[in-house]
């Protein structure tokens, strides 16, 4: 017993001591893991990952990558100046890269360092769709996703020695279910949805920095249409997945992109 409620003790310490609010969103973040921590790994993964494959240079095509990125991170140093953040984006160094591949895809490591696969350029089809996608992806490092997973991926591993423990008087059939029940109840109700919480995030905070970019925030809609289409349905059910259905994210689009707009207007942006 006393060794469940030592482990229950430490745990709930973890969890109140890693949070911290972010400044995009005024709310508090379970985040333990530091940018000097993580940026240096993913800018060597970054840099392994340019090397392994194939970076498609001097295009029509690369060239709009970069030219939206940059907007994108102007956009994202007006905001957070305009919070009164202007050292939030300290060790940064944004990168913009096309990659060859067939994959509908795209991210954005901790630190500015992004990649959009070729294969998502048909759906994107114009800046302002590619501006929704690098807007997104951008987006996911502002609000420091990657560390947040990190971190709550710790928690989880923490919670799973805590429930060996509590079953540690039980025979081993049972240990067994307890466990299973614990990865399954961690993963369903615990670490998918805070996933789709993500991307939820980032489709907000990825309209805004688009709209002050100068690409209309309506045009997300369209791109979000785009890629459900794409998908042909093949989505599995959305409490079983890290993101939200398609129909839900372009109802939950719809539905901000007013606040996107009036966002974009206080930096002299309208539409």
């Amino acid at each position: 017993m006393r060794k469940g409620v030592l482990t229950s003790s430490a745990f709930l310490l973890l969890f109140i001591f890693a949070c911290s609010t972010n400044p995009l969103t005024g709310k508090s973040d379970l985040n333990f893991v530091s940018n000097d921590q993580i940026f240096p790994t993913a800018f060597a993964e970054y840099s392994q990952f340019l090397k392994e494959n194939k970076v498609i240079k001097g295009t029509a095509d690369a060239q709009r990558v970069v030219t939206v990125g940059q907007k994108i991170k102007a956009a994202a140093e007006k905001l957070l100046n305009s919070k009164g953040q202007s050292n939030y984006l300290n060790g940064y160094a944004w990168e913009y890269n096309l990659v060859d591949s067939k994959e509908v895809n795209a991210w954005c490591m901790p630190g500015g360092k992004i990649v959009v696969y070729s294969g998502i350029l048909p759906i994107t089809k114009d800046e302002a769709g590619l501006a929704t996608v690098m807007g997104h992806e951008v987006a996911h490092a502002l609000l420091n996703h990657g560390a947040q997973r990190m971190s709550a991926a710790q928690l989880q591993q923490l919670g799973a020695a805590g429930v060996q423990v509590a079953a540690s008087g039980q025979s081993s059939s049972t240990q067994e279910i307890l466990m299973q029940a614990y990865g399954l109840g961690s993963e369903v109700g615990g670490m998918l949805p805070f996933s789709r919480k993500h991307e939820t995030e980032a489709d907000e905070i990825g309209l805004t920095l688009m709209a002050i970019a100068g690409y209309n925030p309506d045009k997300a809609v369209e791109f979000w249409q785009r890629m459900e289409a794409n998908s042909g349905g093949a989505t599995q059910p959305e409490f079983l997945s890290t993101h939200p259905s398609g129909s839900t994210r372009i109802a939950h689009i719809k539905s901000i992109v007013a606040n996107a707009k009036v966002e974009a207007a206080k930096f002299g942006v309208k539409y």
